[in-house]
This record gives structure tokens, C-alpha cells and sequence, in this order.
């Protein structure tokens, strides 16, 4: 199932979601229990007074109190809100706390998740899209617990307690009051929607001003050199003014929210006074009761307003949730095998058994065609390969199944006569290395960027894997040697030299099997001498597989594999597919051609300059 798949309703989401994190339900009706103790404090008040005014007063007695009994009331009043309040408090200590262990599982089994997805869905396509899951969703989650959750909840028991309580005085007083007050929910849902999207219209045009004014002065050169400044200042000032415009709407559709809830509730309070009045004594109604009827319609009132504020964050959340919930249904692989079997000692041959693969469709998208078929190879240990063809046929995708990146669709793949799928991802992991096109480093130093390949290696031995590369004359060059940091995503090193680095933590791995996705194709000349000379250490002694993109490499290889449309059309040394009629002559006759061209341009262009 594809994150797009997942399309259950509200109610189907929700539960999906306290399944994935237990800890939401976990005492929940305890909670509820306190919630709802907790709610009962608040119509402590509205009680008093109307058993102050009933048995406390004598009305038709010239007013005489019985100080006695209210006071004994206010005491007893006292100490209600008193355990109403430790109860709200229990429960709103209960829902944070289980609402933080919710989401701290959440997260937990998020990044466990997308971490044991196949490569395949780690794609640049969707790589934003798990970011965006991991981050802004689960946020969107932890906003709704921090403070929607609560209201929910809180404001939800209020309304029951006070409905409750409200049916208990009088049920005609109290449905004339819920059928009057009814209307406000409606009028602030339909309110709010339109003010949210007003707000939204206020940040998009917000970041249209700072996107425009950004560009203007980080392009102040250009335009004073093309003498257009007025004309980009005209654009700024045009998306100040829509910034304006939509301000302006979204405060005057606030303006028109605020006041709603003090309109419906002199009408709700307006019409329990007229039909109190109008039942009088005979209807059973004390003044007491009518009295403490009013404050009761005003603590109705009070969380209408805040659920619908709620109900809009729920949705949000509820969206957030299914995203979230979507990456889960993502079906993890490659699996670990259940029963591993230890690869044999000595040289691993590999071989490649009728692989076909395929590419999972996402959301609606058609079914791919293969990007392999029946691909038969046997890859001697020791054996230097290139893997080369036309981009789309397939040679990456080969790659991927030869590390176990992905699962062959049909076929299986073997070293030293193992299913990949049976050998332990840690033994594997020691056996078969990649050194991708453009290596990932982290914001760390060198020596940690190499180190975590293999734990517990000391200093001395990474010293010793730069040297057995040749690359000692790099590392001392550099300010802090193997203490240099490299930056984000290593952008204080040069794309040559984020190569050098992975073949350092290849290098420390001493993998018998390497697997290069062309370490050479987009560095500088001077550093491909230095890539090319640690890449010749590195491949002694040891199977070589490179995803050829220049056939200099393919050159150089014992043996070249020629995919075109996921097929493998030729197979054999450079030197006899050379002078071989088929699509490896033609791809070396263009190469040389444009190589050429290259070099011819280069040198008129250094003629030019001298």
C-alpha cells in the first residue's frame, strides 16, 4: 500500500491512529472520569446561588437571610471546587503526559519505519514527502495534543455536565436554551472556515512580500546594473498592497466572529428569562432555580465557541494523521531473513539468476515496465566489472539488487552460492559495500563521516586506510586533516573530495565486494587523478562492479556488461566489444567523439584567454 492509498474516514483514521500509538488509550476511561469531575466545578457556582436564593433567603418574608445556612453552602461550595479542581487537574496532567508518550512512540516507530523502507521509496520524489510525515505532520499532532486535545475533552465534559445539570432544574427551560444557542455552533463553523482560509490567503501573501522583497536585494547587482530597480519595486509594492487587502478581509471577518457569541447568548439568556416568567411558580421554576438557569446558559455557551475552533484543528490533525498513518502502511523491505545462512569463507562468486524487476506503481500511477529482464550474469570473484548502457537500462537498478538495496520481482540473486535474502543484513552490509555518485556526508568531521562504517576503529587504522589509498598528501593538506569538518551535507568539501571521503569509508569496511555507482562523473580533472588512483588501491584483491557512466571506466575493466531496455544485449572484454558491430561500439565511437569536442573547446578557450 502507497501512502496515497490511504483514504479511510475520520472516525476509521482515528482508530487506525490509537493503534499505531497505544499510549492515547492507555487509562483513558479514568481520564474521562476525572474530565468529567473536573467539569462539574464549573456549575459549582450557578448551584450555590440558586440554593442560596431558594433555602437561604425567605423573599416573601422581607428578605431575611439565614447566614447560617450560606455560609455552611459557601464552605460546602468551597470545598467542591476544591476536589473539582485537583480532578481537572489529574486529568489534564493525565492527557499531556499520555498524549507526550503517544507521540514520543509515534516518532519512535516513524523513524524505525521509513528506516527499514526499501530504497525505492527513498527516492528524491519522496524524500520530502517522509521528511515532511517525520517533521511538520507529527507536529501538527503534538499542536492538536498541546491544546486541541484538552479542549476537546475539557469542553466536551462541560457540556455534558452542564446539560445534565440544566435538565435536572427544568428540561423545558433547558431545551428552550440548547434550541436558541444551537445556531451559534453553525454560525461560527461557517464563520471560522471562512476566516481560516482568510488567514491563510494573509500567509501566502505574506510570503509572496518576503519572497519578492528577498529576491530584490539578493538581485540589487543585477538590476542597478540593468537600471530596472523602479520596476521590481512596483512589484513589491503590489504584493504589499494584495498583503493588505487580505489582512483587511481577515480582520473584518473576525471582527464579525467575536461578537457572535455575546449575540446568541443575550438571546439564549433573553428567551430562558421570558419562558421562566412566563411558567412562574405554577411550572414548578423557583427564582432560585431561574437565577442559577442563567449562569448555567452562560457556561453552556462558553465552550461552543472553543469546539469549533477545535473541530478545525482536529481536521487538521485528522489529515496529519492520515499522512502519517499512510507512510506506516508503506510495506517495509527487503525483509531480514528469518534462518540466516553464513556466507562460506574464501572467494564469493556472484551470480545473477533470471532477475526481472519492477517498480512498485504509486497512488494511481500506471504499472512501470520493467526496468529488468531475465538479466542472467555470472560475475567471477576478484573480477573487475563495468556495467554500462543508456540511461534507463536498467544498470543502476542492477546495482541496487546486487547490494540488496531491493528484492528482485522474478529470480535471485546469489554470492557464494547464498540467496541474498538469506544472509544476515550485517554479514551483507561487511560483504558488499556502495560508494553512490554523490556520497552523503554529514555535519561532522572526516574521521567520524569514515569511522561510523565500522565502530570501533581506532585512529591509527583510518590513518592507515588513507594511506594504502594514497591519499595521504590530500588528508595532510587540509587545515585540520582528518579532524576537517565537512559541513552540511558536506558542502565545505568539493564534490571531488566528498568522493575521496566515501572511498575512505569504503576503504575501512574492506569489503570483498565493492559496488561504485561511477565515483568519477562529475568531480574536477585533478581530483579524478587522485579518485582514480584510490580507486585502483581500493579494487585489488577484490570484486568491482561500476555503474559505468564514462566508458574510460569501462576501458579499464576486465570484463563490460551492456544493458540496453533492462536486458543484458552484450558481454565481454573492452577491447573485443570495441571492434564488435553493437550498441558498445557505437556508445565508445560517440563517447570518444564528444570527448574530443570537449577537449578542443577547452584548449580554444585557453587560447582565447592567453
Amino acid at each position: 500500500m502507497n501512502e496515497a492509498e490511504f483514504s479511510h474516514g475520520p472516525v476509521a483514521t482515528i482508530g487506525a491512529g490509537v493503534r499505531a500509538a497505544p499510549a492515547l488509550k492507555s487509562g483513558l476511561s479514568l481520564t474521562l472520569v476525572l474530565a468529567l469531575i473536573g467539569s462539574a466545578g464549573r456549575v459549582v457556582g450557578p448551584v450555590v446561588v440558586q440554593q442560596a436564593i431558594d433555602r437561604g433567603m425567605d423573599i416573601e418574608g422581607g428578605l431575611a437571610v439565614d447566614t447560617s445556612f450560606i455560609s455552611r453552602l459557601c464552605l460546602i461550595g468551597l470545598a467542591c471546587l476544591l476536589v473539582t479542581g485537583l480532578a481537572q487537574r489529574a486529568a489534564v496532567k493525565r492527557l499531556g503526559h499520555r498524549s507526550e508518550e503517544a507521540l514520543f512512540g509515534l516518532r519512535s516507530r516513524l523513524f524505525e519505519h521509513v528506516h527499514r523502507l526499501s530504497l525505492e521509496d527513498h527516492n528524491d520524489e519522496r524524500r520530502g514527502a517522509l521528511v515532511a510525515r517525520v517533521t511538520s505532520d507529527v507536529e501538527t499532532l503534538s499542536q492538536f495534543f498541546s491544546w486541541g486535545g484538552f479542549a476537546f475533552i475539557l469542553n466536551g465534559a462541560l457540556t455534558i455536565v452542564v446539560s445534565a445539570v440544566m435538565l435536572s432544574y427544568d428540561w423545558i427551560l433547558a431545551v428552550t436554551a440548547i434550541v436558541v444557542s444551537a445556531p451559534l455552533y453553525l454560525v461560527l463553523r461557517r464563520v471560522q472556515r471562512r476566516l481560516v482560509a482568510a488567514y491563510d490567503a494573509v500567509r501566502a501573501a505574506n510570503g509572496r512580500v518576503l519572497g519578492t522583497a528577498g529576491e530584490i536585494i539578493n538581485g540589487a547587482e543585477t538590476l542597478f546594473a540593468y537600471r530596472c530597480g523602479p520596476e521590481f519595486a512596483g512589484r513589491v509594492a503590489e504584493a504589499t498592497a494584495e498583503r493588505r487587502r487580505a489582512q483587511t478581509r481577515a480582520s473584518l471577518i473576525g471582527a464579525f466572529l467575536f461578537p457572535s457569541g455575546e449575540v446568541f447568548g443575550t438571546l439564549a439568556i433573553s428567551a430562558v428569562v421570558i419562558v421562566g416568567v412566563w411558567r412562574g411558580e405554577a411550572g414548578g421554576l423557583t427564582a432560585g432555580a431561574l437565577v442559577g438557569f442563567v449562569f448555567l446558559t452562560y457556561r453552556l455557551l462558553e465552550p461552543i465557541a472553543e469546539l469549533t475552533e477545535v473541530l478545525d484543528q482536529t481536521q487538521t490533525a485528522i489529515a496529519g494523521l492520515r499522512r502519517v498513518l499512510g507512510i506506516l502502511a508503506i510495506p517495509v523491505g527487503p525483509l531480514p531473513p528469518s534462518d540466516p545462512i553464513p556466507l562460506p569463507r574464501g572467494p564469493l562468486d556472484i551470480v545473477v539468476d533470471d532477475v526481472s524487476f519492477r517498480y512498485r506503481p504509486r497512488g494511481d500511477e500506471a504499472e512501470e515496465a520493467p526496468a529488468l529482464r531475465n538479466v542472467d550474469v555470472t560475475i567471477k570473484a576478484g573480477t573487475r566489472v563495468a556495467i554500462v548502457g543508456e540511461t534507463g537500462s536498467g544498470k543502476t537498478t542492477l546495482g541496487r539488487l546486487l547490494a540488496r538495496f531491493s528484492d528482485p520481482t522474478v529470480g535471485d540473486v546469489r554470492i557464494g552460492g547464498v540467496s541474498l535474502r538469506r544472509i544476515d543484513n550485517d554479514e551483507l552490509r561487511r560483504s558488499v559495500v556502495v560508494v553512490p555518485q554523490e556520497p552523503f556526508l554529514f555535519d561532522d568531521t572526516i574521521i567520524a563521516n569514515v569511522g561510523f562504517a565500522r565502530p570501533g576503529i581506532g585512529r591509527d587504522d583510518v590513518t592507515a586506510c588513507v594511506d594504502s589509498l594514497g591519499l595521504t598528501d590530500w588528508i595532510t593538506s587540509l587545515t585540520d586533516g582528518l579532524d576537517t569538518q565537512v559541513g552540511n551535507r558536506g558542502s565545505a568539501l568539493s564534490a571531488g573530495e566528498r568522493q575521496l571521503v566515501a572511498l575512505i569509508r569504503a576503504a575501512v569496511v574492506d569489503p570483498p565486494i565493492l559496488v561504485l555507482d561511477e565515483a568519477t562523473s562529475s568531480v574536477d580533472p585533478g581530483t579524478e587523478v587522485s579518485i582514480a588512483r584510490a580507486l585502483d588501491m581500493l579494487s585489488r584483491n577484490r570484486t568491482t562492479i561500476s555503474i559505468a557512466h564514462r566508458l574510460s571506466t569501462a576501458a579499464r575493466a576486465d570484463r563490460v556488461i551492456v544493458l540496453a531496455d533492462g536486458r543484458v544485449v552484450q558481454d565481454g572484454p573492452h577491447d573485443r566489444l570495441v571492434v564488435q558491430p553493437g550498441p558498445y561500439a557505437r556508445m565508445y565511437a560517440d563517447w570518444i567523439e564528444s570527448t574530443s569536442v570537449t577537449e578542443s573547446t577547452s584548449l580554444t578557450e585557453t587560447d582565447g584567454r592567453g
